[in-house]
C-alpha cells in the first residue's frame, strides 16, 4: 500500500513539473487584424530574452508546444506562431497540402508580427529576440533573420537554405544549424554551401552535420523512423548553449 501511494505521489509531482512551464493559445496584432500562437512563460519576475519558434510541416503540435515549453523552462519568453490559421496537420497528404498553400510573404508578416509583439511586452528584453525552427520552420526561421535585423540569433534544424546572396547579406543573427547527413532536403552539399555563403558575408555561422541522421531526425514523434535521440540531445545542448551566449549573456543589464 505505501508502494503503491509513493508510487502515485512521484507520478504526481512528475506530473506537475512537467506541466509548469506549459503555455497557452493567445492571439497578437498582425497589421489591421490578429494571428495567433502558442506562449510560454518562464518562471521569476523581471525581464526575460525570447524565442519565435517556428513550427514543421504539421502545424503546433504536441511535439512543438512541447519545445516551446521546453524554452520557458530555460528562460525564455517563448512564442510559437501559428502559420496554419489553427490547422493541425494528421498525416502527411494534410501536411504538405498545408505547407503547400503557405505565401513565403505572408508566413515572415506572421513572424515578425509575432516578434514585434514578443518585443512589446514589459516582460521581454527587446534586444534579445531569437528564433528557431525544424523542417518547414528551419526555412522560414533563416527567413525571418533576413527579413527582421532585430532577430540576435537564429537555430536551423534541417530547414531549405537561402541561395540569394543578397538576403544572405541582410541577416543580422548569429545562425546555429543541426543538420543531418543522410537528408535529401537540405542535402549535405547544400549546407556547406550554405555555410561558405555566410561565413564569405562574414556572418557568424555554427553548422553541424550528424553522420547518418536523416530528415527530422530531433523529433520523436516523427512518422518516418529516423529519430535519433543521442544527436537529438546533443542538438538541443548546442541550441541551449547558443540561445544562453547570444541571447542571455549578451543582454544581461550592466549593473551602474
Amino acid at each position: 500500500m505505501k508502494r503503491t501511494l509513493l508510487s502515485l505521489i512521484l507520478i504526481l509531482a512528475v506530473f506537475i513539473a512537467s506541466g509548469a512551464n506549459a503555455g497557452e493559445m493567445i492571439t497578437f496584432p498582425k497589421g489591421t487584424g490578429t494571428n495567433g500562437g502558442y506562449l510560454a512563460l518562464p518562471k521569476g519576475d523581471g525581464t526575460h530574452p525570447a524565442v519565435i519558434v517556428v513550427h514543421e510541416w504539421w502545424g503546433i503540435s504536441d511535439w512543438i508546444k512541447g519545445r516551446t515549453d521546453a524554452l520557458a523552462s530555460l528562460g525564455y519568453v517563448a512564442l510559437a506562431v501559428d502559420l496554419y490559421g489553427g490547422k493541425v496537420a494528421k498525416n502527411n497528404d494534410q501536411a504538405h497540402e498545408y505547407m503547400s498553400g503557405l505565401v513565403d510573404e505572408d508566413a515572415i508578416a506572421s513572424l515578425r508580427a509575432g516578434a514585434d509583439y514578443l518585443r512589446s511586452r514589459k516582460d521581454v528584453r527587446a534586444q534579445a529576440v531569437g528564433t528557431v525552427g525544424w523542417c518547414m520552420g528551419g526555412k522560414y526561421a533563416i527567413r525571418l533573420a533576413a527579413a527582421d535585423p532585430g532577430i540576435s540569433a537564429c537555430v536551423m534544424y534541417y530547414g531549405a537554405p537561402i541561395t540569394d546572396i543578397g538576403k544572405i547579406q541582410e541577416i543580422q543573427a548569429a545562425v546555429l544549424g543541426n543538420f543531418g547527413g543522410e537528408d535529401k532536403g537540405p542535402s549535405p552539399e547544400q549546407v556547406k554551401a550554405f555555410e561558405s555563403a555566410l561565413r564569405s558575408a562574414g556572418k557568424r555561422v555554427d553548422f553541424k552535420i550528424y553522420p547518418g541522421a536523416g530528415h527530422a531526425f530531433a523529433n520523436s514523434t516523427n512518422p518516418f523512423g529516423t529519430y535519433k535521440p543521442d544527436y537529438a540531445k546533443d542538438a538541443w545542448a548546442r541550441t541551449s548553449k547558443f540561445f544562453d551566449k547570444e541571447l542571455k549573456k549578451a543582454s544581461v543589464p550592466k549593473s551602474h
